[in-house]
């Protein structure tokens, strides 16, 4: 819509009723930019809808400029023709309006009917003489000037249960003339009833809001939803409440560690060397974090195992509080039996307190891989150091012999034969568990 300074510019050009109304078309049309001559327009429009809101001289020339905006093209182009045509044929119009609004029509194909815009709109009211003019039908008008024939004017409920924002001031008596001198307000005298200055109010509703009113809320009930069938995939709306975790590991140092990281890669693929060790020992002991940063895995472990079982037994120590402690022991039971995966177990007996379960089910795992193998060479050897293993387990009490006795004691019978299977079997008699 049309600024305040705009819209102070328009209400100044309507009021000058002494000027021809050819002069102040021209002057307005050329104060606006062509881009804001529409807007222009539509504002007059909305003003020309409410027959109070200008008086009839204003009204005259602002449906002069309507029609002077778009004269250099046909009628039936001019966005505004509509209204300039119901108005013509509007019966609750003054008829000098009506004959005014014809000749603007019929200007448009002579420049000859231009004479009485050159005289101004007070004096064209002043000298109308209404025997002068007739006034045709709107169906031929809509035929001699717009595309389409409406035999009536268009009307919309919608736009008609609208709440419009200017109405008659219920204070000003019935049968008075608004436009009358005597309601105009005057500085320093008692106000009247009707009187203020209707030109501010119509400004300020065209500078913030709309003459077009508050219009009524549609009603927009959401569509049912089709049932879903059988076949058909149902759209799935998932829960996206999620609960924010801290990643505590970001921002952390990365080369905190970088040398046992580097040697602990080194021990995954051969022994280290004793000045190695020594490091990694002394590492870890100055800081025991580092054992999460040292990148052993559980997938890992069997290869620390084999290659570097001391290692493996000083990290696993300080893992034990670890989450991820369970995995280890997982893959430490079912990893091949060997001299060194004992010697880990073993040596994890006495420094830490390993679960009880876990050790049941290493022994079961030993005692399975000793029957299960073909070589026999190989088998006898696993056989001496299994046996090796359980004579240390119970004589230091890290298990009790009574959960697995009868596992125990047939392994002994079995291999019988061999001389470290008698001396455990003798051993378990010693205990009076028979």
């Amino acid at each position: 819509m049309l600024s305040q300074e705009e819209s102070g510019r328009v209400f100044e050009m309507l009021k000058s009723q002494e000027k021809p109304v050819e002069e102040i078309v021209s002057d307005l049309i050329s104060t606006f930019p062509r881009h804001r001559h529409f807007v222009l327009c539509t504002t007059l429009s909305l003003l020309l809808q409410d027959k109070k809101a200008l008086n009839s001289t204003e009204r005259l020339v602002a449906f002069a400029i309507l029609h002077h905006s778009y004269c250099s093209q046909k009628p039936s182009a001019n966005p505004f023709i509509s209204l300039i045509i119901n108005s013509a044929c509007d019966d609750e119009v003054e008829k000098f309006e009506r004959a005014f609004l014809l000749q603007l029509l019929s200007s448009s194909s002579s420049n000859s009917n231009k004479e009485f815009l050159k005289q101004s709109a007070a004096d064209y009211i002043k000298g109308f003489d209404p025997s002068s003019h007739a006034f045709p039908q709107r169906e031929q008008l809509q035929q001699q000037y717009c595309d389409k024939v409406h035999p009536e004017p268009f009307n919309s409920a919608y736009i008609n249960a609208s709440t419009k924002n200017a109405f008659p001031d219920p204070d000003l008596p019935h049968g008075c003339d608004p436009n009358s001198p005597e309601f105009d307000f005057q500085p320093g005298a008692k106000t009247k009833l009707g009187a203020g200055s209707r030109d501010e109010t119509v400004t300020g509703l065209l500078t913030h809001l709309s003459l077009k009113g508050l219009d009524p809320r549609w009603i927009r009930p959401f569509p049912p939803r089709f049932p879903v069938l059988d076949r058909e995939l149902e759209w799935l709306i998932p829960d996206n409440n999620h609960e924010l975790l801290w990643d505590h590991g970001m921002c952390a140092d990365t080369s905190r560690g970088a040398a046992v990281r580097d040697l602990i890669a080194k021990a995954l693929k051969g022994p280290l060397l004793p000045a190695q060790y020594e490091q990694v020992v002394v590492e870890l002991a100055n800081d025991p974090k580092l054992v999460y940063h040292c990148g052993l895995t559980p997938r890992k472990l069997p290869e620390l195992v084999e290659n570097n079982p001391l290692i493996a037994v000083d990290v696993l120590t300080k893992l034990i509080n670890s989450p991820e402690i369970s995995e280890y022991y997982t893959v430490l039971v079912n990893m091949d039996m060997s001299l060194h995966s004992m010697e880990v177990v073993n040596r994890l007996t006495t420094a830490v307190e390993l679960p009880k379960e876990f050790v049941r089910m290493y022994i079961t795992n030993c005692i399975s891989s000793c029957q299960n193998i073909k070589d026999k060479y190989m088998q006898n050897r696993l056989v001496r150091l299994v046996c090796v293993f359980l004579q240390s387990l119970i004589r230091n009490r890290i298990i009790d012999v009574k959960d697995l006795f009868i596992e125990v004691q047939a392994f002994c019978i079995e291999f019988s034969r061999i001389r470290e299977a008698a001396t455990l079997f003798r051993l378990l008699k010693t205990l009076g568990l028979e």
